[in-house]
């Protein structure tokens, strides 16, 4: 490990063992669970989270509901969208940029006001009309680039409101699914400050927020009031604690400290499992890959160089790494999803096919091509990041490309991805490694490939830019058919994969350990995952 990565590497595990240390001893009172997060900070509790996908999966989307969610309760499936705030939704058929949702009625927030159309107009305003009093700039960094087709909002009446998109896009239900809505209520009586509020927030979810330190941990409890008895917690508390090193957490679960850990170690495995823990996983929509610049200048618009940076990774071997927890990546979607397409360039490990498509490109080991990368330490979906790329390190420098790694927290790596491949702020970096979500047909694809999507108005990070491509996806973004769609993504893909657009690696499986005592639990694919079916075993 080079000695950058391992100062880092080493600074953040003392953090979050720190942090374990300072957490009760082993015994748990009756339905409390305990949790050890790759987060290196508590994810902000205002509403819109940070820390990416982890964020939104704890305490996210405990606190708080969207107007239409992601079904949670099957493992054997792919997960859709059900109605959550919004019982309904459907879009115009003589006018397809306007979508008309019939809200939910009788809904709480947690300080007792009424989710009503008012709410949702409040809510939108925070991230789009910069003249309102409860806007916010941070807010809307966090949330806006997941929105990209909004226009305009308008309340019909209480119960009914209609959105407005800049064109016709039938993935509008899977943008607007990212909004979570606070109480226009609970921010007055934080004085109209939404820091203040983070302390004490109140949503419509099922878990309230009864505590929070900074860097140490949240404690959430059942809002008994939620609109969704199918939902109810079965837990009496669940303490959410941020441990960024995957060592640190897993000597946290076999001291008995947390009940559960996200990511734990893969070189413990063995000896997690035989210290009587459990260790669920599941296929889910994830890619873990480098996004690359294109830029002006950058070596990754050169396709020969792409295509040898993903012939030379030995996938295999860093499946093994990780202890058999993932799958080799053969492109952004996995072989058999609907978008994969009929790609030509094979995604697989060639170092002699590597090595002459860089002599073409004018490099080898003797005259080697110098790049920088963008990595973090931890993070959601991270995986192991520092490992990973240590290995990927070795991997491209037999054919010829030297790799030299800034390593950032989570959450700043997040920030450096929103400002886009021309930003001063990453200092000339040829790329990010940030892993990306395959869940829905807007997030797996077209925001990092539109090319009017760069920052600051989306995280097509690179720059990258093709008409053609763009064609492809604006076919995509129009077919309200699910099968005209998929087959139009699937168009997508093809040439993703054939202009070897990212350097693919894996594809992730979420592995989970925990207590035998944890009971309940059911893992399904996708990002987020729910804690109200599960219980403590006395």
């Amino acid at each position: 490990m080079s000695s950058r990565i391992k100062a880092r590497f080493m600074a953040l595990a003392a953090s979050a063992l720190l942090a374990s240390t300072s957490l009760a001893g082993p015994a748990a009172a009756q339905g409390h669970l305990r949790i050890g997060m790759t987060a290196n900070d508590v994810p902000l509790t205002w509403g819109q989270p940070d820390n990416g996908f982890e964020g939104y999966r704890t305490p996210g989307l405990m606190i708080y509901d969207s107007l239409i969610n992601f079904d949670l309760t099957s493992p054997d499936k792919p997960t859709s969208l059900v109605p959550a705030l919004a019982e309904s939704w459907e879009v115009s058929k003589t006018e397809p940029t306007k979508w008309t949702f019939k809200l939910r009625k009788g809904v709480k927030f947690h300080d007792g006001s009424d989710f009503n159309a008012d709410a949702v107009v409040f809510n939108i305003d925070r991230l789009f009309d910069e003249k309102a009093p409860q806007y916010s700039a941070r807010m809307v960094s966090l949330t806006n680039f997941r929105l990209p087709s909004y226009k305009s909002v308008k309340k019909i009446d209480d119960y009914t409101i209609e959105f407005e998109t800049k064109e016709p896009d039938a993935f509008w239900p899977y943008q607007i699914c990212y909004v979570l809505f606070a109480s226009p209520k609970q921010w007055e009586a934080a004085g109209k400050d939404w820091e203040k509020f983070a302390s004490n927030p109140a949503g419509t979810g099922p878990w309230k927020l009864a505590s929070l330190k900074s860097r140490e941990l949240a404690e959430l409890v059942p809002f008994k009031e939620h609109w969704d008895k199918t939902r109810a917690p079965k837990l009496d508390k669940v303490t959410l604690i941020p441990m960024p090193d995957p060592s640190a957490r897993t000597a946290a679960l076999l001291a008995g400290q947390v009940d559960w850990i996200e990511a734990p170690a893969p070189d413990a495995m063995a000896r997690i499992k035989s210290s009587g823990f459990d260790i669920v996983s599941n296929i889910y929509p994830h890619i873990w890959s480098w996004h690359l610049n294109r830029v002006e200048g950058s070596p990754w618009n050169d396709i020969r160089i792409r295509k040898a940076a993903n012939l030379a990774i030995d996938r295999k071997g860093i499946v093994e790494l990780l202890g058999g927890y993932g799958t080799e990546a053969t492109g952004h979607v996995v072989k058999g999803d609907p978008w994969y397409g009929t790609p030509k360039f094979a995604i697989k490990t060639d170092i002699e096919a590597a090595k002459k498509l860089m002599a073409e490109a004018g490099y080898g080991p003797a005259k080697p091509l110098k790049i920088k990368m963008l990595i973090s330490a931890s993070g959601s979906g991270q995986m192991l990041p520092l490992q990973m790329n240590e290995y990927i390190q070795q991997n491209l420098k037999t054919i010829g490309i030297e790799v030299d790694y800034e390593v950032v927290e989570w959450q700043a790596l997040l920030n450096l991805w929103r400002a886009g491949g021309k930003s001063p702020q990453i200092k000339g970096a040829h790329g990010v490694n940030v892993s990306y979500t395959t869940q829905d047909p807007f997030n797996a694809m077209t925001r990092f490939l539109r090319s009017d999507l760069h920052a600051p108005k989306g995280v097509n990070f690179g720059f990258y830019s093709d008409p053609e491509m763009d064609k492809l996806l604006a076919a995509a973004q129009a077919a309200f058919d699910p099968k005209e769609r998929d087959a139009a993504l699937a168009k997508v893909h093809t040439k993703m994969v054939d202009d070897a657009l990212f350097v693919w690696v894996v594809h992730d499986v979420a592995p989970r350990a925990m207590s035998k005592k944890v009971k309940g639990f059911v893992q399904v694919r996708n990002w987020f995952q729910s804690l109200t079916p599960v219980y403590m075993e006395k």
